[in-house]
């Protein structure tokens, strides 16, 4: 092996295709702290981004969980949106419910929105796709018909002070997210019903062979990402203070973006939960540098979308070129007559399975 080999193989050694995200993330701040140092590289913009980001980065989390097991959730928007205006409605309209019991039943109803998702794709083999969508429909015209065209509030004074503290200047919603986060992780990254999940998403088949209750870990990832829409649904009602039928639609298309970024970060292909931390913090990052230099309001959604994209993309053309690589070494093992097994399953097919928009 020559120098050049030697020092091209050391660089690809690094894997530094893991941390793309953290790199981008630095050159955005580089580039908005000379564009703009007095508005960007200030404390303020810290606090606003994690104010911003905070219910986004919860709503990634939960629908992490169904990609995870190779399921779409499309209905996490419209939940989010109808789980905060019924909680608003249980508090400010008869029965007139305390906070707490209006939490209470507000997770209970994302349960069975969860649920319901669940019974449709892992119960009546629904593709995710249709169901969910299906499901979205519905929760918006129910919102429809219970806020009646008025926006619901303002909120007992107990219940927005969920989300008002700041303790050491952090917004209490991001400290919210960042135990959602842990929480997640231990749960999908560190316990047998994680790896579960996980095999469910690589390859269902080989899976249920192995004594994996496939449809029963879809069925739950749904249920975890309606319970998880309807705590982002019952922070935003908090901060908020008031809302109406059209809140929470637009964390549909962050929440995947974010999720598909995430996926090219530090576990290249796998839906992780810091990959997807690290994708919402360039999404944050990145918005707010644009809002504060006069960008107009259109090309946050322009942001989001070429994100999601190129998200999208990478994740595939990295399973190809995985793949090519694992068809060449079994070629190469069975011209050489090489008695070793082929090279197994990796941790990068759920991201490239979900890609593809497969269901089980």
């Amino acid at each position: 092996m020559n120098e050049q080999d030697a020092r091209f193989g050391w660089l690809a050694g690094l894997r530094l295709e893991r941390f793309t995200g953290v790199i981008a993330l630095a050159l955005i701040i580089l580039i908005f702290g000379i564009w703009t140092p007095d508005t960007f590289l200030t404390d303020t913009t810290l606090t606003a981004i994690l104010s911003a980001q905070a219910i986004t980065a919860i709503v990634a989390v939960a629908v992490l969980v169904p990609l995870a097991a190779g399921a779409y959730d499309l209905s996490v928007g419209a939940a989010v949106g109808f789980t905060a205006l019924v909680c608003g409605l249980l508090m400010t309209d008869a029965p007139h419910l305390s906070p707490l019991l209006a939490i209470v039943a507000t997770l209970g109803i994302g349960l069975l929105i969860g649920a319901f998702n669940g019974g449709l794709v892992a119960g009546l083999g629904v593709n995710s796709f249709v169901a969910t969508l299906g499901t979205s429909s519905l929760l918006i015209g129910f919102g429809a018909v219970c806020a009646e065209g008025r926006y619901v509030g303002p909120f007992p004074k107990g219940f927005s002070n969920l989300t008002a503290p700041s303790p050491l200047g952090i917004p209490m919603v991001a400290i919210y997210f960042f135990v959602i986060a842990l929480l997640a992780w231990y749960l999908v990254e560190h316990t047998p019903p994680g790896r579960r999940l996980y095999a469910t998403g690589s390859n269902a088949d080989a899976a249920r062979l192995a004594g994996v209750r496939t449809r029963a870990y879809v069925f739950w990832s749904l249920v975890v990402c309606g319970v998880g829409a309807a705590v982002a649904g019952i922070l935003l009602a908090s901060s908020l203070d008031s809302v109406n039928e059209t809140t929470g639609g637009t964390y549909l298309l962050p929440a995947y973006a974010a999720a598909f970024l995430g996926a090219t970060q530090l576990k290249v292909g796998r839906f992780n939960v810091w990959g997807t931390c690290i994708a919402i913090a360039l999404l944050g990052t990145g918005i707010q540098g644009l809002q504060l230099v006069g960008a107009k309001i259109w090309v946050t959604n322009l942001f989001y979308g070429a994100a999601l994209i190129i998200a999208v993309s990478v994740a595939v053309l990295i399973e190809k070129g995985r793949g090519r690589r694992d068809r060449g070494r079994a070629a190469a093992a069975a011209r050489f007559g090489s008695d070793d097994p082929p090279p197994a399953l990796t941790e990068d097919e759920p991201a490239a399975a979900a890609a593809g928009g497969g269901d089980q």
